[in-house]
């Protein structure tokens, strides 16, 4: 359960979080609220949600049925009414997969998540676009080519993992998706094992501190594993050690050099 996970974390000294939506009843007003009185006793916050119906969206906001989209576009709204409640910015996006292309050409998609994200700013809520492996936004060029029609009027979540996953570096993928990257799920990856606790792998973090200075990010980057990835919680005490170390680097680089503009982000 969504506050049980919760709780745990709090007590652990975790402050920062995305939070998961699962089902219906966790966008109810009341329960929603009670997450926020949570995360207020331990002066928390929530910096994006992420949609139990991901898996759905190829459906439901890109398959070219007009009125399924404008319908997906409503209930949307629980999403972004959540979303604001808990002090969230962003909602993560997964989007069209890529064996459902056919359903819609790109400016169609393009236009589609437009409309998404225009519905989400009038909640005060951006919609970010993650590269997700199998789906279209795994391609580093898609997102290029998303960035050019949209007239850099997107955003995009980075996830290490998912890049690894769909066979392209990860610091191509953040590459691609230049200064409108305002969201990263860090993760650690090593031959044979893409989803790692950081510290676990082969990730090469500096590298990515440098990159995301020279990018001027200013968002936040937040540990997403799945629950196989650990079997203790003190294991998720040990990869926040190893993130804020980095982190501090990248608040180094940023206060060294004033061309890298971004403000420092926070972690976890």
């Amino acid at each position: 359960m969504l506050e049980k996970s919760l709780a745990k974390l709090l007590k652990l000294g975790f402050r920062h979080f995305e939070f998961f939506i699962n089902t219906f009843s966790e966008l109810e007003p009341s329960y929603v609220k009670s997450l926020a009185h949570m995360l207020q006793e331990y002066h928390a916050t929530v910096k994006s949600v992420h949609p139990f119906t991901s898996g759905y969206e190829s459906l439901l906001l890109f398959s070219g049925y007009e009125r399924r989209f404008e319908d997906t576009l409503e209930f949307y709204k629980h999403y972004f009414e959540a979303a604001d409640l808990l002090g969230a910015k962003l909602l993560v996006l997964h989007g069209q997969r890529i064996e459902k292309q056919g359903d819609m050409p790109e400016e169609g998609y393009f236009e589609h998540y437009h409309r998404l994200l225009e519905t989400g700013r009038a909640f005060g809520i951006s919609t970010a676009q993650e590269n997700v492996d199998k789906f279209r936004s795994s391609e580093p060029n898609f997102l290029r080519r998303m960035r050019a029609y949209l007239h850099n009027d997107c955003a995009f979540v980075l996830d290490v993992k998912q890049s690894v996953r769909a066979g392209h570096s990860p610091f191509e993928t953040c590459t691609a998706m230049g200064e409108r990257l305002v969201h990263v799920h860090i993760n650690d990856n090593k031959p044979g094992k893409t989803c790692l606790l950081p510290g676990c792998g082969e990730m090469d973090y500096a590298r990515l501190m440098q990159q995301l200075a020279e990018q001027n990010f200013s968002g936040d980057c937040i540990i997403e594993v799945y629950r196989g990835n650990f079997d203790d919680p003190a294991e998720l005490l040990q990869a926040k050690q190893v993130m804020e170390h980095f982190q501090r680097q990248f608040h180094k680089l940023t206060a060294i050099n004033p061309v890298f503009a971004g403000k420092p982000f926070n972690m976890i």
